[in-house]
């Protein structure tokens, strides 16, 4: 029986002596478990993405130094560590490391380019086929885009090396969705080379990414042996029967057809012997089980905490800051940093004008007494009336409009950045993806501050989560779920003034970003022609303000940001038939 231990760490991009004792302090973790094999996420020494870090030598003969060091405290087990290699070019990588030292390196082949991707900007693809055998079992190692493709890598190892256990070390950032199809996904590649597969994935939050771990490991009759658990750090241990894989490959007869009628390879397989003395402790499994994923809004809470927490306190910042409406947004974005940092780290600002309701306002002091935050009232009427003064006699003669609104919506933002540079806050912003996508906001009011926890959420999804977090304690008032949503720029001013109703909205704009759909199309789902129009207008104009605005935690398949790039100026105009 063969225990391998995959080791899905935090990194932080760049911190390489922080991610080096992660590494060593779950080698040792994995060795005292009776592990042989060790398994280390997709980059792990640099984190992932280093993005232009690549392009600085310095970086990458840093990183090699690191994984060295590494490698000379790895005894009496084997470890397959991420790293960034610089050759004649530069590889995504990952070394093999057995009895101290490297002995192998497997490059990756297929380099994802879109979405979030850039990996052709950086990588050579590597070519070289590897697989390494001691003690009478075999194995092969691929990086993430490799096993998406069913004739990756990982089939040669199979077919061509005859590996029984199939590695895939990877940095596979999370959407909703995104899990279940991954697993669709490895267990579909056990199953058709009749090995076992393990999946070793990152944790944690990067800049507008979040890698959600969920490591896991299935027999070669794609059966789930393992799963880690979502958003944590884990080290997942898991037994493989090569004595199993071998009575399956027996059993299958696809397996010799496919060898028989297999086109030679113009690289053969290059196989790497390695040897590794019987593990220091021979420790059970029992009590080691899968764990359970979360699902719905419970996963994608827990998705936007960690994101949080990773963006503040990996930026060097402990305390954040943010307005409280007394609105359903605020409301949340609230209770997700004081979940994320802890209640004593999170201030929370009313700022009131002469059209904020009370019960508003009294809404946002019980909110922050519920959870525990710090709480401040500033009153803003008299900032507003000095601004309007001095701005009376070049306004004279026009009506009040969007203007007078939006200086209300900058006060507070200038209020809130005053906080972040007096205390070192970092200025949560708590515009929602409805709101982004349509321009529903003010540019240096409230798109004003350093990180955008909900900017991928859409409105109906934020309810969605509120109740989420009130199941788990009640915290957010129920009068802020059963107000019609409003900005409280102007008297009895409600978003549907300007907006379809979201429950309209929403799914007219996933169509409309999410999936590309055009105009027909999306009027063919049942909406309003005008309505279409009307959106879609709103979003095309407000692309200089969304490049304007603060990164944000990707949750979907299609974010602002990395993954959507318009040009600002643009004249392009959908057929509207």
């Amino acid at each position: 029986m063969l225990r391998i231990a995959l080791a899905q760490i935090n990194c932080t991009v760049g911190d390489l002596s922080g991610n080096a004792w992660k590494i060593s302090e779950h080698i040792k973790r994995a060795r005292n478990a009776g592990a042989r094999l060790v398994v280390f996420p997709e980059m792990a020494v640099s984190g992932y993405p280093p993005e232009d870090l690549l392009l600085k030598p310095s970086f990458t003969r840093s990183c090699l130094k690191y994984l060295q060091g590494i490698a000379t405290e790895c005894s009496g087990i084997i470890a397959v560590i991420g790293f960034p290699e610089a050759l004649d070019d530069l590889y995504n990588s990952a070394a093999v490391i057995s009895g101290g030292e490297i002995v192998g390196v497997a490059r990756k082949h297929y380099l994802p380019n879109y979405g979030v991707f850039d990996e052709d900007r950086y990588f050579q693809a590597g070519h070289e086929t590897l697989v390494f055998s001691g003690n009478g079992w075999t194995f092969g190692v691929s990086i993430c885009e490799d096993i998406w493709y069913p004739e990756g890598p990982p089939a040669t190892q199979a077919l061509h090396g005859d590996a029984h256990l199939l590695i895939n070390i990877s940095a596979s950032p999370y959407h909703i969705g995104k899990r279940q199809f991954r697993e669709s996904m490895l267990a579909t590649r056990a199953n058709d080379n009749t090995a076992a597969v393990a999946f070793c994935n990152t944790v944690g939050g990067q800049d507008e990414l979040i890698f959600d771990g969920s490591s896991a490991v299935f027999d070669p009759r794609g059966t789930l042996l393992a799963r880690g658990c979502q958003f944590r750090e884990e080290l997942v241990l898991a037994d493989i029967s090569i004595e199993d894989i071998t009575r399956q490959r027996l059993l299958d007869p696809r397996r010799r057809k496919l060898k028989r009628h297999a086109p030679s390879l113009e690289t053969p397989v290059k196989r790497v012997s390695i040897s590794v003395n019987d593990p220091v402790a021979t420790v059970p499994l029992n009590g080691h089980r899968s764990r359970e994923p979360l699902s719905g809004a419970a996963e994608v809470y827990e998705a936007l905490s960690l994101g949080t927490c990773d963006y503040v306190r990996k930026n060097g910042f402990r305390k954040a800051v943010l307005g409280l409406s007394g609105g359903i947004d605020s409301s949340l974005v609230a209770c997700i940093a004081a979940d994320a940092l802890g209640p004593d780290n999170v201030a929370g600002v009313s700022m009131p004008s002469r059209y904020s309701s009370q019960h508003s306002q009294d809404d946002a002091a019980r909110l922050a007494d519920a959870l525990g935050i710090h709480f401040f009232t500033l009153k803003i009427d008299s900032i507003f009336r000095s601004y309007l003064q001095l701005l009376e006699p070049v306004f004279r003669g026009k009506e009040s409009d969007l203007t007078e609104e939006n200086l209300q919506a900058r006060i507070r933002g200038t209020i809130l950045m005053a906080l972040s540079n007096k205390f070192g806050w970092l200025v949560l912003t708590t515009g929602n993806k409805s709101e982004t996508s349509t321009g529903f906001a003010t540019l240096y009011g409230d798109m004003a501050g350093g990180f955008a926890v909900i900017k991928d959420v859409a409105k109906e999804l934020v309810y969605d989560l509120a109740r989420h977090r009130n199941l788990i304690s009640p915290v957010i008032p129920e009068g802020i779920f059963i107000k019609p949503p409003s900005a409280e720029l102007r008297p009895d001013q409600k978003d549907s003034d300007s907006l379809p109703e979201y429950r309209d909205l929403d799914p007219i704009l996933a169509a409309y970003i999410e999936q590309n759909l055009s105009i027909p199309e999306i009027v063919a789902g049942g909406f309003g022609r005008e309505t279409v129009h009307q959106v879609v207008r709103m979003v095309d104009r407000a692309e200089y303000k969304r490049r304007q605005g603060p990164p944000g935690i990707k949750i979907t398949p299609l974010a602002f940001g990395k993954d959507r790039r318009f040009p600002i100026t643009n004249n392009f105009k959908e057929a509207s038939e």
